[in-house]
């Protein structure tokens, strides 16, 4: 995992990359405790829904601006591959966790997460990085940080992609997310640090 002090913005992304990673890596290991699934389902899907948005709103923008024709043609490849997972993620919430119908689901959304992690991680932000320096994508890592403690919880795939339209829409739905989200079960917080214990 990236230092605690002033990530980069490529650390601060793959950080969040290994969580969802190991929230479901912790369904599959709870096979046959629906409890516990539906505490690491609900883990991964708001971590995967708080991420991407917050992408679209920080880092995406950056691409584009600072890469010109091609940061463009990345930005809008990886806001298709967010569309599809936020379709996913919105099918997820009316499926059982237990069922063989929700741990399908949930693998399609892992083997669609993965390559493009993969491309984010040696593709994109390499190429940004190089372009704003160091400071800058300290920079950025901060404020992408920063938007995530305020953006939607929950996949909402008719919802706009593209600035300036997903910034206005994504914060009329954060206070909606955060009322479902107080009545949905999460895990504890040691659960999580036992969890995490196999990131370090």
């Amino acid at each position: 995992m990236a230092t605690t002090t002033m990530p980069t913005l490529k650390e601060a992304i793959k950080d969040d990359h290994d969580e969802m990673y190991l929230y479901y890596d912790e369904y599959k290991k709870n096979k046959g405790n629906a409890e516990a699934q539906t505490r690491w389902s609900n883990l991964f899907t708001w971590e995967i829904a708080r991420h991407a948005v917050g992408e679209e709103i920080v880092v995406y923008p950056l691409m584009e601006k600072h890469l010109g024709s091609k940061g463009k043609e990345l930005a809008d490849h990886d806001r298709e591959d967010h569309q599809y997972v936020k379709e996913r993620l919105y099918e997820l919430e009316n499926l059982k966790p237990g069922t063989d119908e929700h741990a399908s689901k949930m693998q399609d959304i892992l083997n669609h997460l993965k390559p493009h992690n993969e491309s984010e991680e040696n593709e994109d932000l390499p190429l940004l990085e190089k372009a704003i320096g160091y400071s800058g994508s300290r920079e950025a890592a901060q404020s992408f940080k920063q938007t995530k403690k305020f953006v939607p919880t929950r996949a909402h795939p008719d919802a706009p992609n593209q600035p300036p339209y997903e910034t206005l829409v994504g914060f009329l739905q954060a206070p909606i997310d955060k009322l479902k989200d107080y009545f949905s079960n999460f895990p504890s917080a040691e659960e999580k640090r036992e969890a995490k214990q196999g990131l370090n």
